[in-house]
């Protein structure tokens, strides 16, 4: 049987395994693998080979309706006319929703570098072993433990 766990790099990872070291669980049956975090950042657009789930035209669509909307009303008022105020809405509503989607796209990307990385065990063990090594893997805060019987 196969214990599968993720954690991040933690004393509580080097805690985790010298209980399972302690426990009987052979070394030679346990395999530590880290995972790295990306490098490249993402694209601030998306194609129609690559989309990241990002989109950064919601929010500057949604602006330049509403002003276009305010400018067209107030233009009635104003020299110019709606047409020429409505069209001015939606240029600056559009502009200022890409700029907030921008800022906060590069706010996550930010945050999401500071992360640790995350380092997967996985432990080859006996059947009569399963909960004491899932025991021992929740306790010691795995993120996520995973069976495999084979």
């Amino acid at each position: 049987m196969f214990m599968i766990a993720a954690f991040d790099h933690s004393i509580y990872l080097e805690s985790a395994l010298s209980l399972l070291e302690k426990n009987g669980i052979n070394d030679q049956n346990i395999l530590a693998v880290p995972l790295e975090n990306r490098d490249c950042q993402n694209r601030l657009f998306d194609t129609i080979h690559h989309s990241d789930g990002t989109s950064l035209f919601d929010l500057g669509a949604a602006l330049a309706t509403a002003l276009a909307v305010i400018g067209a009303s107030i233009g009635f008022q104003l020299k110019w006319g709606p047409i020429i105020w409505g069209l001015i809405g939606a240029a600056t509503g559009f502009t200022i929703g890409l700029i907030i989607d921008i800022l906060m796209t590069r706010k996550k990307e930010k945050g999401a570098q500071k992360n640790n990385t995350e380092v997967i065990l996985i432990i080859c063990c006996q059947n009569h072993e399963e909960t004491t090594v899932e025991k021992i893997l929740w306790e010691n805060q795995a993120l996520r433990v995973g069976k495999l019987n084979v």
